[in-house]
Protein backbone atom coordinates (compact mmCIF):
# COMPACT_ATOMS: atom_id res chain seq x y z
CA UNK A 1 0.00 0.00 0.00
CA UNK A 2 1.21 3.50 -0.83
CA UNK A 3 2.21 5.74 2.07
CA UNK A 4 -0.06 8.79 2.50
CA UNK A 5 1.58 12.19 2.16
CA UNK A 6 -0.41 13.56 5.08
CA UNK A 7 -1.21 12.17 8.52
CA UNK A 8 -4.08 14.54 9.37
CA UNK A 9 -6.07 16.69 6.97
CA UNK A 10 -9.10 18.93 6.97
CA UNK A 11 -11.32 18.53 3.90
CA UNK A 12 -13.44 21.55 3.01
CA UNK A 13 -16.61 20.72 1.09
CA UNK A 14 -18.89 23.37 -0.36
CA UNK A 15 -22.60 23.01 0.16
CA UNK A 16 -23.12 23.35 -3.60
CA UNK A 17 -20.97 20.25 -4.14
CA UNK A 18 -23.47 18.18 -2.16
CA UNK A 19 -26.51 19.23 -4.20
CA UNK A 20 -27.75 17.46 -7.35
CA UNK A 21 -26.98 19.23 -10.62
CA UNK A 22 -30.65 19.36 -11.62
CA UNK A 23 -31.58 21.38 -8.53
CA UNK A 24 -34.41 19.02 -7.56
CA UNK A 25 -33.16 18.69 -3.97
CA UNK A 26 -30.62 20.15 -1.58
CA UNK A 27 -28.62 16.92 -1.18
CA UNK A 28 -27.39 14.30 -3.65
CA UNK A 29 -26.97 11.24 -1.43
CA UNK A 30 -25.56 9.07 -4.21
CA UNK A 31 -22.77 11.57 -4.84
CA UNK A 32 -22.19 11.99 -1.11
CA UNK A 33 -21.78 8.21 -0.81
CA UNK A 34 -19.16 8.33 -3.57
CA UNK A 35 -17.28 11.04 -1.67
CA UNK A 36 -17.60 9.01 1.54
CA UNK A 37 -16.05 5.95 -0.11
CA UNK A 38 -12.94 7.97 -0.97
CA UNK A 39 -12.74 9.38 2.54
CA UNK A 40 -12.94 5.83 3.86
CA UNK A 41 -10.03 4.83 1.62
CA UNK A 42 -8.01 7.61 3.26
CA UNK A 43 -9.04 6.55 6.76
CA UNK A 44 -8.22 2.91 5.97
CA UNK A 45 -4.76 4.08 4.84
CA UNK A 46 -4.20 5.61 8.28
CA UNK A 47 -5.08 9.25 7.54
CA UNK A 48 -7.00 11.23 10.16
CA UNK A 49 -9.84 12.99 8.36
CA UNK A 50 -11.73 16.08 9.48
CA UNK A 51 -14.41 17.67 7.29
CA UNK A 52 -15.92 21.14 7.29
CA UNK A 53 -18.91 21.88 5.13
CA UNK A 54 -20.57 25.02 3.84
CA UNK A 55 -24.26 25.60 3.18
CA UNK A 56 -24.53 27.16 -0.27
CA UNK A 57 -27.00 24.46 -1.28
CA UNK A 58 -29.42 25.76 1.36
CA UNK A 59 -28.61 29.30 2.43
CA UNK A 60 -25.81 31.85 2.33
CA UNK A 61 -25.89 34.85 4.62
CA UNK A 62 -25.55 37.24 1.68
CA UNK A 63 -28.84 35.92 0.30
CA UNK A 64 -30.61 37.73 3.13
CA UNK A 65 -30.97 41.01 1.26
CA UNK A 66 -32.51 43.54 3.60
CA UNK A 67 -32.08 41.24 6.60
CA UNK A 68 -29.95 41.95 9.60
CA UNK A 69 -26.55 40.53 8.60
CA UNK A 70 -26.05 38.68 11.87
CA UNK A 71 -29.43 36.96 11.61
CA UNK A 72 -28.82 36.01 7.97
CA UNK A 73 -25.44 34.51 8.87
CA UNK A 74 -27.01 32.64 11.78
CA UNK A 75 -29.34 30.99 9.27
CA UNK A 76 -26.29 29.95 7.25
CA UNK A 77 -24.70 28.40 10.34
CA UNK A 78 -27.85 26.36 10.98
CA UNK A 79 -27.81 25.24 7.35
CA UNK A 80 -24.26 23.89 7.75
CA UNK A 81 -25.51 21.81 10.69
CA UNK A 82 -28.10 20.20 8.38
CA UNK A 83 -25.36 19.34 5.87
CA UNK A 84 -23.09 18.05 8.64
CA UNK A 85 -25.74 15.66 9.96
CA UNK A 86 -26.42 14.41 6.43
CA UNK A 87 -22.71 13.73 5.91
CA UNK A 88 -22.53 11.94 9.26
CA UNK A 89 -25.36 9.65 8.24
CA UNK A 90 -23.68 8.84 4.90
CA UNK A 91 -20.31 8.21 6.58
CA UNK A 92 -21.87 5.86 9.11
CA UNK A 93 -23.64 3.93 6.35
CA UNK A 94 -20.30 3.58 4.53
CA UNK A 95 -18.75 1.94 7.59
CA UNK A 96 -16.96 4.86 9.20
CA UNK A 97 -17.38 6.17 12.72
CA UNK A 98 -18.21 9.87 12.48
CA UNK A 99 -18.98 12.64 14.93
CA UNK A 100 -20.45 16.10 14.31
CA UNK A 101 -19.08 19.00 16.36
CA UNK A 102 -20.68 22.42 16.14
CA UNK A 103 -19.39 25.83 17.11
CA UNK A 104 -22.92 26.72 18.25
CA UNK A 105 -24.14 24.50 21.06
CA UNK A 106 -26.99 22.19 19.99
CA UNK A 107 -26.50 19.14 22.20
CA UNK A 108 -29.62 17.37 20.97
CA UNK A 109 -28.01 17.00 17.54
CA UNK A 110 -24.23 17.31 17.84
CA UNK A 111 -21.31 17.57 20.23
CA UNK A 112 -20.04 21.03 21.20
CA UNK A 113 -16.75 21.77 19.47
CA UNK A 114 -13.46 21.95 21.31
CA UNK A 115 -10.08 21.13 19.86
CA UNK A 116 -9.09 18.57 22.51
CA UNK A 117 -12.14 16.40 21.89
CA UNK A 118 -11.75 16.79 18.13
CA UNK A 119 -8.12 15.63 18.22
CA UNK A 120 -9.00 12.75 20.52
CA UNK A 121 -11.73 11.61 18.13
CA UNK A 122 -9.37 11.84 15.15
CA UNK A 123 -6.73 9.82 16.97
CA UNK A 124 -9.25 7.03 17.56
CA UNK A 125 -10.07 6.81 13.85
CA UNK A 126 -13.29 8.83 13.77
CA UNK A 127 -14.11 11.27 11.02
CA UNK A 128 -14.84 14.63 12.64
CA UNK A 129 -17.34 16.92 10.89
CA UNK A 130 -17.32 20.60 11.86
CA UNK A 131 -20.62 22.48 11.60
CA UNK A 132 -21.75 26.08 12.17
CA UNK A 133 -18.53 27.64 10.91
CA UNK A 134 -16.91 29.65 13.69
CA UNK A 135 -20.22 30.30 15.41
CA UNK A 136 -20.00 34.02 14.71
CA UNK A 137 -21.34 36.10 11.81
CA UNK A 138 -19.22 37.83 9.14
CA UNK A 139 -16.77 34.92 8.83
CA UNK A 140 -16.88 32.47 5.92
CA UNK A 141 -16.43 28.71 5.92
CA UNK A 142 -12.98 29.34 4.37
CA UNK A 143 -11.94 31.20 7.50
CA UNK A 144 -13.48 28.55 9.74
CA UNK A 145 -11.56 25.87 7.84
CA UNK A 146 -8.27 27.72 8.34
CA UNK A 147 -8.83 28.19 12.06
CA UNK A 148 -9.97 24.61 12.64
CA UNK A 149 -6.97 23.31 10.68
CA UNK A 150 -4.66 25.30 12.93
CA UNK A 151 -6.46 24.17 16.10
CA UNK A 152 -6.31 20.47 15.27
CA UNK A 153 -2.79 20.61 13.81
CA UNK A 154 -3.81 19.51 10.31
CA UNK A 155 -1.01 18.96 7.83
CA UNK A 156 -3.08 20.43 5.00
CA UNK A 157 -6.46 21.92 4.11
CA UNK A 158 -7.91 20.04 1.14
CA UNK A 159 -10.19 22.42 -0.78
CA UNK A 160 -12.60 20.43 -2.96
CA UNK A 161 -13.88 22.78 -5.66
CA UNK A 162 -16.09 22.80 -8.74
CA UNK A 163 -13.09 23.36 -11.03
CA UNK A 164 -9.95 21.25 -11.27
CA UNK A 165 -7.44 23.80 -9.93
CA UNK A 166 -6.93 27.49 -9.22
CA UNK A 167 -6.93 29.81 -12.23
CA UNK A 168 -6.36 33.54 -12.60
CA UNK A 169 -9.86 33.82 -14.12
CA UNK A 170 -12.92 31.64 -14.52
CA UNK A 171 -11.88 29.02 -17.11
CA UNK A 172 -15.53 28.47 -18.01
CA UNK A 173 -15.75 32.09 -19.15
CA UNK A 174 -12.18 32.91 -20.20
CA UNK A 175 -10.37 30.40 -22.45
CA UNK A 176 -7.07 32.23 -21.78
CA UNK A 177 -7.29 31.67 -18.01
CA UNK A 178 -3.95 30.52 -16.58
CA UNK A 179 -3.97 27.31 -14.52
CA UNK A 180 -1.72 27.19 -11.47
CA UNK A 181 -0.16 23.97 -10.17
CA UNK A 182 1.75 25.76 -7.39
CA UNK A 183 0.96 29.02 -5.59
CA UNK A 184 2.15 30.95 -2.60
CA UNK A 185 -0.30 32.80 -0.37
CA UNK A 186 1.59 36.01 -1.17
CA UNK A 187 0.91 35.42 -4.89
CA UNK A 188 -2.76 34.87 -4.15
CA UNK A 189 -2.97 38.15 -2.30
CA UNK A 190 -0.88 40.13 -4.80
CA UNK A 191 -2.81 38.82 -7.80
CA UNK A 192 -6.17 39.02 -6.01
CA UNK A 193 -6.98 35.40 -6.73
CA UNK A 194 -10.33 34.57 -5.12
CA UNK A 195 -9.94 30.84 -4.70
CA UNK A 196 -10.47 31.43 -0.98
CA UNK A 197 -11.32 34.60 0.86
CA UNK A 198 -8.56 37.01 1.76
CA UNK A 199 -8.89 36.68 5.53
CA UNK A 200 -8.45 32.92 5.19
CA UNK A 201 -5.41 33.30 2.93
CA UNK A 202 -3.78 35.74 5.36
CA UNK A 203 -4.45 33.43 8.31
CA UNK A 204 -2.96 30.45 6.46
CA UNK A 205 0.07 32.51 5.48
CA UNK A 206 0.63 33.79 9.02
CA UNK A 207 0.27 30.29 10.51
CA UNK A 208 2.12 28.39 7.77
CA UNK A 209 -0.86 26.17 6.88
CA UNK A 210 -0.54 24.31 3.59
CA UNK A 211 -3.50 24.04 1.25
CA UNK A 212 -4.40 22.03 -1.81
CA UNK A 213 -7.22 22.93 -4.22
CA UNK A 214 -8.62 20.34 -6.60
CA UNK A 215 -11.77 19.37 -8.45
CA UNK A 216 -14.45 17.28 -6.76
CA UNK A 217 -16.11 16.22 -10.02
CA UNK A 218 -14.05 13.05 -9.61
CA UNK A 219 -14.23 12.29 -5.85
CA UNK A 220 -11.24 9.93 -6.16
CA UNK A 221 -9.16 13.13 -6.29
CA UNK A 222 -9.53 13.25 -2.49
CA UNK A 223 -7.58 10.00 -2.21
CA UNK A 224 -5.11 11.02 -4.92
CA UNK A 225 -4.23 14.27 -3.15
CA UNK A 226 -3.82 12.53 0.21
CA UNK A 227 -1.46 10.07 -1.49
CA UNK A 228 0.64 12.90 -2.91
CA UNK A 229 -0.48 12.91 -6.54
CA UNK A 230 -0.42 16.24 -8.38
CA UNK A 231 -4.05 16.76 -9.42
CA UNK A 232 -4.71 20.43 -8.62
CA UNK A 233 -2.98 23.42 -7.07
CA UNK A 234 -0.65 23.29 -4.06
CA UNK A 235 -0.75 26.43 -1.89
CA UNK A 236 1.95 27.31 0.62
CA UNK A 237 4.20 30.07 1.94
Amino acid sequence: MKTPKYKRVLLKLSGEALAPANGDAILDFDFMATVAKQIKRCVDAGVQMAVIVGAGNIWRGRQGTGMDRCRADHMGMLATAINSLALQDVFLREGMDAVVMTAVEMKAFADPYNSRDAIRALETGKVVIFGCGLGTPFFSTDTAAALRAAEIGADCILMAKNIDAIYNADPNLDPTAVRYTDLTYRQMLDENLRALDMSSAIFCMDNNINGYAFGLADPENIYRVVMGEAVGTAIHN
